[in-house]
């Protein structure tokens, strides 16, 4: 069965939109774990659950493009960044990991924009690695599990936070190693061409 060409960007592109949304819900709970609270953790859980359609559909069918590979990392960075942003502001995260988190995020957005004339940068096996720790970590801060099961699940949010910081940090020097040695290998060949 064939499936529209644009079917992948259009999911990731309503993931981008589902990400406001979700941070409006979020700050006007402020804290108080209501019906707001569970409704901001549920958008997340199913925008950032697209992430793993999109995907799927465009290998699938064939239909991978240069926009998606290029929208799919953009939009994770938006909804995620939203959601440490949200958590930091109602006091449930240090703001120095939003910090760190976001210096990655941005930095490595900005240089896909810089190179995208040159090389579609796609997301690596760690990025997406990261990507999954990003999500069940801020699912897990979302969701205000310790009404029902008690506080012993901050320990649990606390292990999979610091993972996902590891990961981010671990990740975003992944990226600027491998393009490092990519862009000399680029050189040297143009290099040998010429020597040719």
């Amino acid at each position: 069965m064939a499936i529209p060409r644009q079917l992948p960007n259009a999911i990731t592109i309503v993931r981008i939109l589902m990400a406001p949304v979700f941070l409006w819900m979020l700050l006007a709970d402020a804290g108080s774990d209501g019906a707001l609270r569970w409704w901001a953790a549920v958008i997340f859980i199913v925008a950032i659950a697209t992430d793993g359609i999109d995907g799927y559909l465009a290998r699938k069918y064939e239909i991978v493009t240069d926009l998606g590979k290029l929208l799919d990392p953009i939009a994770d960075k938006v909804l995620t960044g939203f959601a440490f942003i949200g958590l930091s502001i109602l006091g449930e995260l240090p703001w120095w990991i939003t910090i760190v988190v976001l210096i990655r995020e941005v930095g490595i957005t900005i240089y896909r924009f810089i190179v995208v004339s040159d090389h579609v940068l796609a997301a690596a096996w760690m990025g997406k690695l990261k990507t999954v720790a990003q999500a069940v970590a801020l699912s897990l801060a979302l969701l205000p599990l310790w009404n029902l099961v008690g506080e012993w699940i901050f320990w649990v949010n606390g292990v999979a936070m610091t993972i996902a910081v590891i990961l981010t940090i671990a990740s975003g020097i992944d990226y600027v190693v491998t393009e490092v040695r990519a862009a000399r290998a680029r050189r040297g060949e143009v290099a040998r061409s010429a020597e040719s």
